[in-house]
């Protein structure tokens, strides 16, 4: 079992910076792999960023990639979102995943096991 609770969401405006964070609990944080998907109001829950659970490997949506970086310390059992060079598009409510699945990653979120509650992420000027 993994407890997930995001924070560090918030109000920026355009081309500033946030950085999220994913504080996890259970004895097991460490066997998971870890993600960060978005929902923007009517649309589906899109796929962010995943890591490895060594952290080694990196994954990223082509409308992130070069301004997102995930990355996880498992001593501190967090995950982290750094998000530059933020746009209005990048505007939702952003959720941490982990799951056990045995492929690299995954951008689907029904692979994941357990799930955040979402923090708030509002890009405007």
């Amino acid at each position: 079992q993994v407890q997930l609770v995001e924070s560090g969401g918030g109000l920026v405006q355009p081309g500033g910076s946030l950085r999220l964070s994913c504080a996890a609990s259970g004895r097991t944080y460490s066997n998971y792999k870890m993600g960060w998907f978005r929902q923007a109001p009517g649309k589906e829950r899109e796929f962010v960023a995943a890591i490895s659970r060594s952290g080694g490997s990196t994954y990223y949506a082509d409308s992130v990639k070069g301004r997102f970086t995930i990355s996880r310390d498992n001593a501190k059992r967090t995950v982290y979102l750094q998000m530059n060079s933020l746009k209005p598009e990048d505007t939702a409510v952003y959720y941490c995943a982990a799951g056990s699945f045995s492929a690299a990653y995954s951008y689907t979120p029904d692979y994941y096991n357990y799930w955040g509650q979402g923090t708030q992420v509002t890009v405007s000027s």
